[in-house]
């Protein structure tokens, strides 16, 4: 097996559902929390990885709209990994020359959670490295109905909308389509995430719960990639 990236075929956006945390603490006998902290060590070496690699865009499904209905304690606990995670990771990204970027409601988080990320994303944005994209309180459906109702503000006719107008309503504008989805943990469902985006993703499914991937496994997903025929629709 080829076991070299191909700079020339790299995925410029790579997006990851981070999935399995909960499943990989029971296994252990832990609570799901425990779960959830052990994997910030999978988003440290995992971002790490991207950028050894050269990926220009990495979008980690961080957490979705469904996930407000687990239980409160559940995300209390989550949410105080996220600021903490952000404080502590600051420093890192600005090393590092990552701009940090955010999509989904984030007006839901906690005025706690949205003033970190604010904080972050204002000392990283002038980076030129990768662009680090944190999809919190995240609905591709929530995505795709907001900009409906935005473009319905400023557009009376119909035929004025195109599919490239349509993308300047979401949330990720700025921002290459992923060419690349992966998932961890062995289901393989999109869940929600980013349905517009990933109209011509590649798709690459891991059994690997999310407390257990590494840069090892993002390498093996972009080689597998790399291996693919796209095609586009065309033949």
């Amino acid at each position: 097996m080829n076991d070299i990236i191909d700079k020339k075929k790299l995925p410029t956006h790579i997006a990851i559902t981070m999935d399995g945390n909960g499943r990989w603490a029971k296994e252990k006998g832990k609570n799901r929390i425990f779960g959830h902290n052990q994997g910030i060590k999978a988003v440290k070496d995992t971002i790490e990885g991207a950028i050894e690699y050269g990926v220009k865009f990495l979008t980690l499904f961080a957490f979705s709209t469904e996930n407000w209905k687990r239980p409160k304690n559940e995300v209390d606990a989550l949410m105080k990994l996220l600021i903490s995670s952000i404080h502590n990771e600051t420093k890192t990204l600005l090393k590092n020359n990552i701009k940090l970027k955010t999509i989904g409601n984030t007006m839901q988080l906690p005025k706690k959670c949205q003033n970190e990320l604010s904080e972050c994303i204002r000392l990283t944005k002038n980076n030129t490295g990768m662009t680090l994209i944190l999809a919190l309180s995240y609905s591709g459906k929530w995505e795709i109905l907001n900009a409906v109702k935005m473009i319905l503000e400023n557009y009376s006719n119909e035929n004025e909308i195109s599919e490239s107008i349509f993308e300047q309503y979401l949330s990720t504008k700025s921002v290459p389509d992923p060419e690349l989805l992966i998932r961890t943990s062995g289901e393989k469902r999109i869940s929600n995430f980013m349905l517009w985006q990933i109209a011509y993703s590649e798709l690459y499914f891991t059994k690997k719960k999310w407390p257990d991937f590494r840069r090892e496994d993002l390498k093996e997903a972009i080689i597998d990639y790399q291996k693919r025929e796209r095609r586009f629709g065309k033949t």
